[in-house]
């Protein structure tokens, strides 16, 4: 058996990336850690901002009940600043179709986190759709400061063409609140690289390259990520690089992302959440288009 070190160290690297803005606490229920205890680690390690991504996805409950996923909602009691750090709330929503829609969707918002009738949406901030119904989507969605667009289960997207699949990821960027495609490389659904990028640069959007994609079991995510990297690099498309830590200890640690960008000479530049400034900026002039 191996026992991982409580508190892993960063091997050596001249990157400095201040904002880790994927992780998740323990209302992801495959998760460990608090919003507190994330924050005082993004705080030990010397992080300028965090952002907490909790799974908005049928991963977690069998139901689509607008009372699951509660605890997405009451995120305007946290503070912007806590313990030094500048404190995000996000979600990480599955794409669910080729059609790239996002889960929740196609669920109504019929009834109250108390399950009393829902009578009123004005209060939520959430605009009602072209059926004239609010999703359990829109609502979660308007509390959040930026949505991660991820894929987990691809059973449906198997066998798909790359054409579809690559429109699937793009359409999903298009969404007002989406910023970054999560976790490509280890999504285990093939696309056409450079159409997705050059689409993620026209649109000021992010792709994501993450810690958790070179844990073991991931397939070839290294070789997938490394490709996606140099693609960035030479089209000049931004990355965001996390750790998709899911306990606190791991919040932070970007080694094994940091050793593949310095063997491609990755530049620094296009690493978007380098530093709070540089994300905030990012994310404004993206969810503006």
């Amino acid at each position: 058996m191996t026992i991982r070190n409580a508190t892993p160290t960063k091997p050596a690297t001249t990157r400095s990336i201040l904002c880790d803005v994927h992780t998740h606490t323990l209302f992801s229920r495959h998760a460990y850690s608090t919003i507190e205890e994330n924050v005082r680690q993004a705080a030990e390690v010397g992080l300028e901002l965090l952002g907490s991504a909790d799974h908005f996805s049928d991963m977690l409950f069998p139901t689509p009940d607008v009372r699951n996923f509660q605890y997405l909602f009451g995120v305007g009691s946290w503070p912007d600043t806590w313990h030094g750090v500048r404190l995000l709330h996000a979600c990480e929503a599955d794409i669910v179709d080729l059609k790239g829609r996002l889960f929740g969707w196609d669920v109504a918002y019929m009834r109250e986190m108390t399950g009393a009738p829902f009578a009123d949406s004005s209060h939520h901030g959430s605009a009602v759709d072209e059926r004239g119904i609010i999703t359990l989507k829109d609502l979660v969605f308007s509390k959040c400061d930026y949505v991660i667009a991820s894929i987990h289960n691809h059973d449906w997207a198997d066998c798909a063409p790359i054409s579809v699949t690559t429109d699937m990821y793009i359409h999903a960027l298009e969404d007002p609140k989406v910023l970054i495609v999560g976790h490509p490389g280890r999504a285990g659904v093939p696309f056409d690289i450079d159409a997705l990028l050059e689409a993620a640069k026209d649109m000021g959007k992010l792709i994501e390259i993450n810690e958790h994609s070179f844990d073991g079991g991931m397939g070839d995510s290294w070789g997938i990520c490394k490709q996606i990297a140099i693609r960035c690099a030479e089209l000049g498309v931004g990355v965001c690089v996390n750790s998709d830590a899911h306990i606190a200890p791991a919040i932070g640690l970007y080694g094994n992302v940091c050793k593949m960008l310095d063997e491609i000479d990755f530049p620094q530049e296009l690493i978007m959440n380098r530093d709070a400034a540089t994300f905030l900026a990012t994310r404004d002039a993206a969810l503006a288009k």
